[in-house]
């Protein structure tokens, strides 16, 4: 008998067996929590077997079946994707899905425009966005949750690849009135005595802090937060100053008290670009979505 299941179900699968939870799964494939139950059932049934425990308030957790059904599902999943890319390869077409994860503290400037722009470009490609910090971008390409990834030459490692696509150089943020709103341009050690608001996330927060000690500094830091928003609104009610690469626009908190970004000299610029595995320029889709981000890039930043 023809077992009856569709790629979706097991995408759903894998991903309720990655993250333990049937809520947590919806949010990252973006799809209701019932639609998930309902596809977990029904391939439990199909096979005729649990791949689930269930405990109360405590998600799921694979059975020894499970395990193996979701390791076969993955690289179901990833022979599909292989079709499609060679589809594509064969018509000449950017079509098909594709997962682009950004970096969390710059997402809402760049992804939203750069990624109207590419699928008015190429209407058949099913464009599915995810924000997240460093280490869950390197996580979710090893485990193929995503395609490609734009973000930082922050600690890529040595089996990923990176494709260098505009530099960024830092900036300190104050709030208006500040005493060095007013000034061309700013230095670490103008900074280290102020209080700080830290943007504390995986890697992100080495390179704050990296800027002060090759001049044997420390910054003074008050506030943490993992919030770009959060840490912007801090700056504008003059809890302390910040550092970002990228510019807010307009520019102000969202709370909408204003911000004054003066430039920081002395730290390198870090490199924004696309991060992806070994391989993957294979496929068609990203190739063109990696020409796209160049094109769109060189001009400035998407509004």
């Amino acid at each position: 008998m023809a077992l009856r299941f569709t790629l979706r179900q097991l995408e759903y699968l894998v991903a309720v067996g990655e993250t333990g939870s049937i809520v947590a799964a919806a949010d990252r494939v973006n799809v209701s929590s019932p639609s998930i139950s309902a596809a977990i059932a029904l391939l439990e049934g199909e096979f005729g077997l649990p791949l689930f425990v269930r405990r109360h308030a405590r998600g799921l957790s694979l059975t020894q079946g499970g395990r193996q059904f979701v390791a076969e599902a993955r690289a179901v999943l990833a022979a599909a994707g292989r079709l499609n890319d060679l589809a594509n390869a064969i018509t000449g077409q950017v079509r098909g899905p594709l997962s682009v994860g950004c970096l969390v503290t710059f997402a809402q400037v760049i992804l939203p425009g750069l990624r109207r722009s590419f699928t008015e470009r190429f209407p058949e490609v099913d464009f599915r966005q995810f924000e997240h910090h460093q280490a869950e971008i390197f996580e979710g390409l090893r485990q193929a949750r995503l395609d490609v990834a734009l973000t930082y030459d922050l600690d890529i490692p040595a089996d990923l690849s990176f494709v260098p696509l505009r530099s960024l150089p830092p900036y300190a943020l104050f709030p208006a009135g500040h005493p060095l709103a007013g000034r061309a341009d700013v230095t670490p050690a103008d900074l280290a005595p102020l209080p700080m608001v830290l943007l504390d996330l995986p890697f992100s927060t080495d390179y704050f802090l990296e800027i002060f000690r090759p001049l044997g500094l420390k910054p003074k830091v008050v506030e943490r937060t993992r919030d770009i928003g959060v840490m912007r609104a801090m700056v504008a009610n003059g809890f302390g100053y910040s550092i970002a690469n990228i510019r807010p626009a307009p520019e102000a908190a969202p709370d909408g008290r204003p911000l004054v970004l003066v430039p920081l000299v002395g730290p390198a610029p870090l490199c924004l670009g696309l991060v992806l595995t070994d391989g993957a320029m294979g496929a068609l889709t990203i190739r063109a979505f990696l020409e796209h981000c160049r094109e769109t890039l060189a001009e400035g930043l998407p509004a």
